[in-house]
């Protein structure tokens, strides 16, 4: 059987049901949110359970709009039909009215099948046909961008033109938060910088570790306090960003947090800084100031979603290339971004 999380604690009902076969990356789960208000604002009373990585599952809780979340305990890429076929038949008494399958891939499509969801709806692509029923076509002259994508299979047909993109916005825990200051000491007696120097993508996209070192020393010395967020792949370039800094004011909290928890402390931030990633969208989505690098990817295509977002991007001949490193070996589209125009974003929002 699954692990099925009730986040919202409903019951078998007359309403509208649908099952949502969620994105394998932390950026997308959190753009993912916005067809789930689609859905919601279309009809209210719709019950949303989305499949979805085990790791998403605390990220699916801070989403009032999710019913249930159901774990894939299937890793990324894997096929394993035969516990696809058990997730999907153990989820057929849930009568599904639709699903809803934001993958590309034929496996994404298999457990919604096996469900018997009688409407499977979802783009073209590897020769899907059967296994989704509801097949759209993706225009991305129209769908330009990465959650236009998503929201669009929420609607009843083939869209023409780009849809109502509703902002992320992510549920806080201010009990976890009054908990973290306590367990890492952390206070408000300075302004508060969250820098976030991963990317899960690869170097084309993270801005030079020496340059967040640089920002980190100036905005502590310009009174700011600044915690560095991010998994324990980062750990290493959290205490690179704080080796020879006497500055108690710098502080390395990577790999010390859960995905929730960085949820909660970038809740307190006058700012952000980070890299296009998964933790860009999650800072977005708890309403605070952010200030977005951008290098080998398009801030057209992935941009971040929000209103109080700042973007810094130089648009080079030679980028948005996508690629993991580059492949002219100067990564000047980041490299050319100077420490100062981070502190003038922040000094001078």
């Amino acid at each position: 059987m699954p692990v099925v999380t009730a986040l919202r604690g409903s019951q078998i009902s007359s309403n509208k049901r649908i099952l949502v076969a969620g994105p394998a990356w932390v950026g997308d789960m959190v753009m993912a949110q916005s067809l789930f208000i689609t859905l919601k604002q279309d009809d209210p009373d719709v019950e949303i359970d989305v499949l979805a990585p085990s790791w998403s599952l605390p990220l699916l809780a801070r989403m009032p709009e999710v019913n249930q979340a159901i774990a894939l305990p299937v890793g990324h890429g894997e096929l394993k039909l035969a516990a696809r076929y058990k997730i999907g038949r153990s989820l057929r008494d849930r009568h599904y009215d639709q699903a809803i399958i934001t993958p590309r891939s034929y496996k994404s499509a298999l457990i919604p099948f096996f469900a018997r969801v009688p409407v499977r709806t979802g783009y073209r692509g590897e020769m899907r046909y059967g296994v989704v029923n509801d097949i759209r076509i993706l225009d991305k002259s129209v769908l330009t961008q990465t959650v236009q994508r998503y929201v669009a299979l929420g609607k009843s047909h083939s869209v023409v033109q780009p849809p109502q993109i509703h902002l992320p916005h992510l549920n806080i825990d201010h009990e976890n938060q009054k908990a973290l200051l306590l367990k890492f000491k952390l206070s408000h007696e300075r302004p508060i910088i969250c820098i976030m120097p991963g990317a899960e993508y690869g170097p084309a996209k993270q801005w030079p570790v020496s340059k967040y070192a640089e920002l980190a020393s100036k905005l502590a010395e310009q009174n700011y306090q600044v915690w560095v967020i991010g998994s324990k792949k980062e750990q290493a370039v959290g205490d690179e960003i704080c080796r020879g800094q006497m500055n108690s004011h710098i502080i390395n909290l990577c790999g010390k947090t859960e995905l929730t928890d960085a949820i909660d402390l970038l809740a307190l931030a006058d700012f952000s800084v980070t890299n296009d990633s998964g933790l860009m969208h999650v800072a977005c989505a708890t309403g605070r100031s952010v200030i977005a690098i951008y290098g080998s990817s398009d801030p057209k295509y992935t941009p971040p979603l929000s209103n109080r977002a700042k973007i810094i991007y130089h648009g080079l001949e030679c980028s948005p290339c996508f690629k993991r490193t580059c492949p002219k070996g100067h990564t000047a589209c980041l490299n050319n971004i100077r420490v100062d125009e981070v502190i003038e974003c922040i000094t001078h929002p």
